[in-house]
């Protein structure tokens, strides 16, 4: 599976920047959030979700609406779009 290509911005004392970047296809890789954080689509589409035990749930993004989770997460984030998709990842420290 193709790697998601990730893109910090900033990284100082109160906040941390990502643009994440998933041609179709591509995926995070299993990973655990350390920090509280909001995501915000750049486009509309959909990803996959495979939480632990291997659940998956699709979560359906909307171009500039931000969701929020808190730190603890933990799952493997899948483009199923056929199309490139892209979100910015702000991680409150």
């Amino acid at each position: 599976m193709t790697a998601a290509m990730s893109t910090v911005f900033i990284d100082n004392n109160s906040t941390r920047v990502t643009e994440w970047r998933f041609a179709p296809g591509a995926a995070t890789g299993w990973h655990r959030h350390t920090m509280n954080y909001v995501v915000v689509p750049m486009m509309d589409g959909k990803l996959s979700i495979v939480g632990p035990g291997g659940q998956t749930a699709t979560a359906q993004l909307k171009q500039g609406e931000p969701y929020y989770r808190d730190a603890g997460v933990e799952h493997d984030v899948i483009n199923i779009n056929d199309f490139e998709f892209a979100f910015i990842e702000v991680e409150i420290k």
